[in-house]
């Protein structure tokens, strides 16, 4: 009678314990604890060895030592000289070199190759200076050369892996700024075509009142509404003086096309390999031109994406009012096989049609599914 309850909760606990164990396993603290471990399960290989050459040390005591030792990797992203001086002291009291190894790369990797290069030549000499006291393992090396071997390859090795790690760490995190500067200058460039286009659209505009206002004060001239008619023309020439000192325009340009440019964009397309099934409802020729430059840039961006990403595949296109918003639609379905070589793409394409859609008051959500990709916007119709 309970079973179900049970296994309801049992499997609840299993999926908690999954999404903790994903969460967790991916963190760098978790990968830290790892390290420790793991340099503790190599070292404790040694434990009856170091029961054995040092007195002052058996089995328990030595586990206890070594496991202290390895906690201080812990803290090795924060404070790698932890490790490092803890490892030292391993070299000397205990004869063991398998913690250096994991600290000199914790220097390597977390304070870059002057660090790293420091550390390993302060371990050379300090092993250097160990060699020279009588007493010191003769039996892990009889000679100097002997010694040198053993010694030089485990600090070089350690160190110029992390160094390795770090540099990769630095061209990771250039190329994350580099992609998220390219995102914010994509923004900044859709900002200012979309400042242009308000230039442009509302520009005429005003002109058109200047030019009206104009006209009905020299035919009003003899009224009483002369006055009234030339203030008018004058507040629009201002305004229009305003608007040209706040939107720079740098060079001539045309202005974005509006939705009677979309078939000629779904013939250029077709001509480019990707087909386009377009259906346009007639209110979105109702639409400020603003909006309209909107709905443009939309089907433009993801028409290029499907070209660089499911060439060949047909593109459905629908744009088409839903109650009281414009509801834009585009979708095509993925390759069945993925190319060779990526497409060259700074990702930014998103951003700056977001960017627009959100300026005139709308939302724009791209998601991929097992076999297609699409993107959808709205827009106000009013």
């Amino acid at each position: 009678m309970h079973v179900k309850p049970f296994a309801s909760a049992l499997h609840w606990a299993a999926a908690t314990g999954r999404r903790l164990t994903e969460s967790w396993a991916g963190s760098p603290r978790a990968l830290d604890v790892l390290t420790a471990l793991g340099c503790l399960a190599l070292m404790a290989l040694d434990l009856p060895g170091l029961a054995a050459a040092d007195n002052s040390l058996n089995g328990p005591a030595a586990a206890v030592v070594l496991a202290l030792g390895c906690s201080t990797l812990l803290v090795r992203r924060r404070m790698p000289w932890i490790s490092y001086l803890a490892a030292l002291l391993f070299i000397g009291w205990l004869h063991e070199l398998t913690l250096v190894q994991f600290a000199l790369y914790s220097v390597g990797r977390y304070r870059g190759r002057r660090a790293g290069i420091l550390a390993t030549v302060g371990y050379v000499a300090f092993a250097l200076v160990l060699f020279c006291v009588p007493g010191w393992p003769e039996s892990r090396a009889e000679t100097l050369s002997g010694f040198l071997s053993l010694v030089v390859p485990i600090g070089v090795l350690a160190a110029a892996v992390g160094i390795a790690a770090y540099r990769h760490d630095l061209v990771g995190e250039l190329n994350a700024r580099r992609a998220e500067s390219d995102v914010l200058q994509a923004v900044q460039q859709e900002r200012t075509s979309v400042a242009r286009d308000v230039h442009d659209f509302v520009g005429r505009e005003l002109t058109l009142l200047t030019v009206r206002s104009e006209v009905l004060s020299m035919r009003a001239r003899e009224t009483a509404y002369a006055k009234d008619f030339e203030e008018l023309a004058d507040t629009a020439r201002r305004a229009h003086l305003v608007l040209n000192e706040i939107i720079v325009q740098r060079g001539e340009r045309d202005s974005t096309p509006g939705v009677d440019g979309l078939p000629a964009l779904a013939e250029e397309s077709g001509r480019a390999g990707s087909p386009v099934r377009l259906a346009l409802d007639a209110d979105a020729h109702g639409l400020s031109p603003l909006r309209q430059a909107a709905v443009y840039r939309v089907v433009q961006e993801c028409l290029t994406n499907a070209a660089k990403h499911a060439s060949g595949e047909t593109v459905e296109v629908s744009i088409a009012a839903d109650g009281p918003q414009l509801r834009i639609s585009v979708s095509n379905a993925l390759p069945a096989r993925t190319p060779h070589r990526a497409p060259v793409s700074s990702g930014s394409g998103t951003a700056s049609m977001s960017e627009r859609v959100r300026s005139l008051g709308g939302t724009l959500t791209a998601r991929r599914t097992e076999d297609a990709y699409e993107v959808v916007a709205t827009l106000p119709l009013g």
